[in-house]
């Protein structure tokens, strides 16, 4: 019943920006310590975006259910299971608000040290979870169903973040920084990422022309990288050359002729396999083929919707302006 109830939510609120669940209900994260700003007054409606607030995507829903106070007198204990929501609370100063994350989030975060728990799709057990009494669980989107509702069983506060562009993780950087207390710090981070994407941007006016890329999140099935990877192709003076975020086939690619083909395979690190771009039967008039220009890039460098994407589009950036003989290099640069 209640993977029923998570697949009828994903299906509905599927552009919503974020999913908020407490217990087996969908609600409203403005409820979920008694905060109550003037964008999220209760409605009557089981569904209602605010325009006033449009850059933070709120899901209104009718509140049917108590929602999980938290029992510390310390306020805040997340457990996050979602690296990007890591990144982004460690950099406006609440690294010490988290009790739990997952060892993915050593990769772009200061955060060894901290009791590891599974993640959204992997998740053998809920205890570990429950055990560091968490007044809310940041998760990601998308999610195993099965594995959030072993959480919901618990009657857990999880939000699962739900980007798809700059402007969506710009607004969860925004959500995060007010559920914390740190919305001048988020603002000031926003600022700051903002300024080193223009100058990046700036930096491309270099080329004499777009560069055509083409960016793969996994290999098979074939997927390309998400909308937001597309943005930072163009900050960087390229184009993405197949739709972004979807699944590709060999022949897709090889119509779209990319000149620099960038790998950086979900929850690899650097361990994508130029050999196997190199081997496509389909890619052998490929100009990214044909010249060697096939990259690795740390995956939690493009992958991670948060601050890591500076770092990201600077190693994209050089990707793209670097010559011919040099594209054999592989990007290792860890956060």
């Amino acid at each position: 019943m209640i993977e029923n109830s998570i697949a009828k939510h994903q299906q509905e609120y599927s552009n919503a920006g974020f999913y908020f669940f407490a217990g087996k209900y969908f609600l409203s994260i403005a409820y979920i310590f008694d905060r109550r700003p003037a964008v999220c007054r209760r409605r009557a409606s089981s569904q209602q975006i605010d325009e006033r607030e449009p850059h933070t995507n709120i899901v209104r829903s009718l509140l049917t259910f108590p929602v999980v106070r938290p029992k510390h007198k310390t306020g805040l204990r997340i457990v996050s299971l979602a690296p990007s929501a890591t990144s982004i609370l460690c950099a406006v100063g609440t690294k010490k608000l988290l009790v739990g994350v997952t060892k993915w989030c050593c990769d772009v975060a200061p955060v060894a040290g901290l009791p590891q728990v599974g993640d959204c799709w992997h998740m053998e057990s809920v205890a570990d979870i429950v055990a560091l009494q968490p007044t809310l669980v940041i998760g990601s989107v998308p999610y195993k169903q099965e594995t959030v509702a072993k959480l919901l069983e618990q009657r857990l506060n999880f939000l699962a973040m739900n980007p798809r562009t700059l402007e969506d993780v710009y607004a969860d950087i925004r959500l995060l920084g007010g559920i914390v207390g740190r919305a001048a710090r988020a603002e000031a981070l926003l600022r700051a990422m903002r300024s080193k994407f223009a100058a990046v941007e700036r930096a491309s006016k270099k080329l004499k022309r777009r560069v055509r890329v083409y960016c793969e999140a996994w290999p098979n099935p074939r997927i390309s990288s998400p909308p937001w990877v597309a943005e930072l192709v163009t900050i960087c003076g390229g184009e993405m050359v197949v739709p972004a975020g979807e699944k590709v086939s060999d022949e897709n690619v090889a119509e779209a002729r990319p000149e620099v083909i960038v790998l950086a395979w979900a929850a690899t690190g650097d361990k994508s396999k130029p050999q196997q771009a190199y081997g496509v039967e389909a890619w052998k008039d490929v100009p990214a083929i044909r010249e060697r220009r096939v990259f690795v890039i740390r995956d939690e460098l493009l992958n991670t919707p948060g601050p890591p994407l500076v770092t990201g589009a600077l190693e994209l950036s050089k990707m793209l302006h670097s010559r011919p003989e040099r594209v054999n290099e592989t990007i290792t640069q860890r956060r």
